[in-house]
């Protein structure tokens, strides 16, 4: 039991108390906001990721041989698990990964959405028919799956980015061993271990190791794993997929961002500033799709600053459990100190701060910064902060060229009255997602969720489409024996 305010909520039936299989080091799982322990994590160890790798490659064909109507059942039942756990799951959400009540609960309801969505791929069709030259031979086309893949998630949104590749592999005869963050180990991999468990998931086709750096490496580098689904940093997944690459493994990478938010002349003011404020502010700026650059027209830029500014304002920061916060923690200190080392940055280098700029411990003040020219740090970066950097531009070619001005290409938004000039200016983006008149931030299981340039590496999670990522196809040919004409 833990105190939370004047309440106290338990964690339990979620295991919080030295959680892990593995055989190297305990570490405490600490509350984003007040660092106090929440609970403890045994680290996984080298060692432990060959015994995780041999044991997914021995139980995964039987997996895979499974009557598909029982992967539904297991994922539709890790599904009522998990609706089961929520008032639980959710103040232990909010302490590890320091989101609000609302966030966590969005989360939920995306990792529910995950699993609903992968429970329609196992009966989907999975093979074609192709014309042979002898028409005694049946020719076929047909997905089998990749094998054991090895899934690294964030901290972040721990439970739903591991869980939108654990469950399609899942779903498609694939074994997993997913590495979460040490941060987030609890929510990002104890609960995710409890779901399957409950569900009836047999042993050894999930598996999970925490752990640091080193034991992601491992993983990438282990023989045993086929493929590698990654979702972090740029930094990060270039270091991946270099490895997975050399080992000639496919690899999928969901990276950083540093979203576009375009407001045209024309556009709703007070609609695009909704949908600005969500886009840069929630989750503390911390979610991969968050609206790094706002790129506005000379025309309303200063009415557009002078509003934004208002309602940075009004956000009330502190311990997301505690009664009217409005904006919780950043996931550390450390964070904390590399978003405050891009702003000192980006006002040496011209920005001006309208509000904000500074942090308390984890704690970093809604900023908004003017006058962010497209050398400055704040343009470049992805901050992964509560920062809204406003550019300003007099041109629609202008607007498109200043987008374009980045090395990342995951997310964008548009905000004008003029769908066809809207249309036209998105056919110009490099980008994975656009979004006209709404936010940079939006997902959904079932559609096609990937970055271009240093957003990712052209995968795509979500729907239909997890069937690419997932399975291989394999040719097969069957010819009549002779004499049995």
């Amino acid at each position: 039991m833990t105190s939370l305010g004047d309440t106290e909520v338990r964690f339990g039936p979620l295991p919080t108390e030295e959680w892990g299989n593995g055989s190297g080091s305990i570490t405490r799982v600490v509350d984003a906001a007040t660092g106090e322990s929440i609970g403890s994590v045994i680290l996984a160890t080298e060692a432990d990721v060959e015994a995780a790798g041999r044991i997914g490659a021995a139980v995964q064909p039987s997996w895979a041989a499974t009557s598909f109507r029982s992967r539904i059942e297991i994922l539709r039942r890790a599904e009522r698990v998990l609706e089961d756990v929520r008032t639980v799951l959710r103040p232990l959400m909010m302490r590890e990964t320091g989101a609000l009540r609302g966030k966590a609960d969005h989360e939920i309801d995306k990792t529910l959405d995950e699993l609903r969505a992968a429970a329609n791929l196992p009966d989907l069709p999975y093979g074609e028919l192709l014309p042979h030259d002898d028409s005694s031979v049946l020719s076929m086309a047909r997905r089998v799956p990749v094998g054991v893949v090895g899934v690294i998630a964030p901290w972040n949104a721990p439970l739903m980015l591991a869980m939108r590749s654990i469950a399609p592999a899942l779903a498609l005869g694939n074994a997993v061993i997913l590495k979460p963050d040490v941060k987030t180990a609890l929510s990002g991999g104890a609960v995710i271990d409890y779901i399957f468990r409950e569900a009836g998931l047999p042993d050894g086709v999930l598996q999970i190791i925490p752990g640091g750096p080193d034991i992601g490496e491992a993983l990438v580098r282990s023989p045993h794993t086929d493929m590698i689904s990654f979702t972090g940093s740029s930094a990060a997944g270039r270091q991946v997929g270099e490895v997975a690459g050399g080992l000639l493994k496919r690899v999928v990478l969901e990276l950083g961002g540093n979203n576009a938010f375009i407001v045209l002349d024309d556009a709703d003011l007070d609609d695009a500033l909704v949908h600005a404020q969500r886009g840069t502010f929630s989750h503390q700026g911390q979610i991969c799709m968050a609206t790094g650059r706002h790129l506005v027209h000379e025309s309303i830029a200063d009415e557009y600053v002078r509003r934004l500014t208002r309602y940075a304002e009004s956000l009330r920061v502190g311990d997301p459990t505690s009664p009217g916060v409005t904006m919780g923690p950043l996931i550390d200190v450390r964070q904390a100190n590399r978003v405050q080392a891009v702003i000192d940055e980006a006002i040496a280098d011209g920005a001006m701060v309208k509000t904000g700029g500074r942090h308390d411990g984890p704690f970093f003040a809604p900023t908004v910064l003017d006058n962010v020219g497209e050398a400055n740090a704040a343009f470049q970066a992805e901050i992964f902060g509560p920062v809204a950097a406003i550019t300003r531009f007099a041109t629609d070619d202008e607007a498109i060229r200043l987008a374009g001005a980045s090395s990342y290409g995951l997310s964008a938004a548009i905000h004008t009255r003029d769908l066809g000039r809207a249309l036209r200016i998105a056919g110009r983006l490099r980008t994975g997602m656009i979004h006209i008149n709404g936010q940079t931030i939006n997902d959904a299981a079932h559609v096609p969720m990937g970055g271009m340039g240093q957003s990712g590496n052209g995968g795509r999670y979500g729907g239909h489409w997890n069937l690419d990522e997932f399975t291989y196809w394999q040719w097969v040919t069957s010819r009549t024996p002779p004499g049995n004409h």
